[in-house]
């Protein structure tokens, strides 16, 4: 992964600003930068074996041992909707947790961390389609570089 880089770095942050900061790990999903709150993410690894589980949700592309416990792997591109490629070997299986739940999410890149000041993030809804919009929390705004903020609650849940 890329070394952590300070967004807005020429700007000091007052005692303010700097509670509302919030770092995230941004990963890409084709050309497109997509980010979550380091909070939620417990590890990075490199493509492992997948099983698949007959019956499963579309998006799920099975599951994987980690460290001893089988965890779900969600094709994020599959959930949000964005058109299926080949993954390369830069993909990453992002390990994140919700509520108690942990889960690996499939992306093609994961770019760098990222600290954003709360207030460039963009609650608006920007998406067209009702049905995709639950699954984002926000656009970011990093140095004019667009980084789009996922709901991970959404995401994770199969209905």
């Amino acid at each position: 992964m890329a070394k952590d880089q300070i967004a807005n770095k020429n700007l000091p942050l007052d005692d303010d600003e700097q509670v509302a900061a919030m770092q995230i790990v941004a990963f890409k999903l084709r050309d497109e930068e997509y980010g979550v709150n380091i909070f939620q993410v417990q590890d990075i690894n490199g493509m492992s074996d997948i099983t698949r589980v007959p019956f499963a949700a579309s998006f799920i592309k099975g599951v994987i041992n980690q460290r001893g416990s089988v965890m779900p792997v969600i094709d994020l591109k599959k959930r949000l909707g964005i058109e299926e490629t080949p993954y390369s070997n830069s993909a990453r299986i992002v390990t994140v947790i919700v509520g108690d739940l942990q889960v690996g999410m499939l992306v093609d890149a994961v770019t760098e961390v990222l600290t954003i000041r709360s207030k460039l993030v963009d609650p608006k809804k920007t998406v067209s389609d009702r049905a995709m919009e639950k699954f984002l929390s926000g656009i970011g705004n990093i140095d004019g570089r667009l980084v789009t903020m996922l709901n991970l609650e959404e995401i994770v849940n199969a209905n």
